[in-house]
């Protein structure tokens, strides 16, 4: 018999959802104005575009299922994880598809004559797919083995039944070794590190390049570098905005593995998990105030499929009602 839903919980649910419905719409936003727009199909959107689907997820399924874990219904081990892996995935891809971006700046400023001969969109799709591979083989370890399926048989009863029906939570069917081992010290540590480095080094050639004297000839470097640093800084800062969100979770969960007698507060958690969540509605906002395309591409569809349409729609009404006039 399902148990009511508190006070707490129902909060809980209220801001999940309010997240949900700006991330789901705002990325949805992202990727259609690549797909209508000529001059953001270059490898960065492409990337872009892919962390806009995993963020598309995150509030249309990942918010749905942690919601379910919220509540905590009875189910059997194996039910109850494959509800907790989705967002283990959708991290990893997020997490790929940023270093993927952060890469290809990289390669622009570097090797700005060769760039497009080096990052085809062959080579950028194929980049995209490893990413997604990665990711699910990451977040699906846990299925694997990797979980605590024999720490709950060595507790339970030796007549007990091989079908544990347990009630669902994250921390119950996911190994806290995984999640700071594995999953924090190997694919979520070391990219955002590594990316860290990458942005260091695409400023600093941006930089060296921006103070070079110039010729009256040599203008269109000047302006290619000065818009590559433009873009550069609002990707650095959805790539902040990705750390600042995902880091204080993973700092929890090392206290959980590192310190079982630290009892952290049950609010803490719950924020950490909204900053988790909530991280895939600030990259629209991002895009829209930091990248000059985006923000185009974003109020030409506005005109073009709501605004104007909803004018042309009064305007015909009017018109069909004059003749009875």
């Amino acid at each position: 018999m399902a148990h009511p839903i508190s006070a707490f919980q129902a909060a809980y649910i209220s801001i999940e959802v309010l997240i949900a419905l700006v991330s789901v719409p705002g990325n949805i936003l992202v990727i259609w104005a690549v797909k209508m727009n000529q001059a953001l199909r270059d490898a960065t959107f492409c990337f872009i575009v892919s962390l806009a689907v995993a963020d598309v997820a995150v509030g249309a399924l990942v918010i749905p299922l942690a919601i379910i874990i919220n509540i905590g219904p009875q189910t059997e081990f194996y039910s109850c994880l494959m509800v907790a892996c989705p967002v283990l995935i959708l991290t990893e891809s997020s997490i790929l598809a940023l270093l993927a971006i952060a890469v290809d700046r990289y390669l622009r400023v570097k090797i700005p004559v060769r760039y497009k001969s080096v990052v085809t969109p062959r080579r950028a799709a194929v980049a995209i797919a490893c990413c997604w591979i990665v990711s699910f083989l990451v977040g699906l370890t846990p299925m694997f083995g990797w979980n605590n399926l024999n720490k709950m048989r060595r507790t339970q009863e030796p007549n007990a039944s091989q079908q544990f029906v347990i009630t669902c939570q994250f921390e119950t069917v996911i190994s806290m070794e995984y999640m700071v081992y594995f999953n924090f010290f190997v694919w979520v540590l070391p990219p955002l590190l590594l990316m860290l480095l990458i942005y260091l080094e695409v400023f600093n050639l941006i930089r060296k390049q921006l103070n070079k004297k110039v010729s009256s000839s040599s203008n269109d470097p000047q302006k290619y570098y000065g818009k590559e640093l433009k873009i550069a800084k609002s990707l650095a800062l959805v790539l902040f905005l990705f750390a600042l969100s995902w880091l204080p979770l993973h700092v929890l969960n090392c206290i959980t593995l590192f310190c079982p007698s630290c009892e952290t507060p049950h609010i803490l958690t719950y924020i950490a998990i909204f900053l988790t969540h909530g991280n895939s509605a600030m990259n629209p906002i991002v895009y829209a105030f930091r990248i000059k395309k985006f923000r185009t591409a974003f109020l030409q569809i506005w005109n073009q499929y709501f605004c104007c349409k909803t004018a042309k729609n009064a305007t015909s009404s009017t018109t069909t009602a004059e003749p009875g006039n």
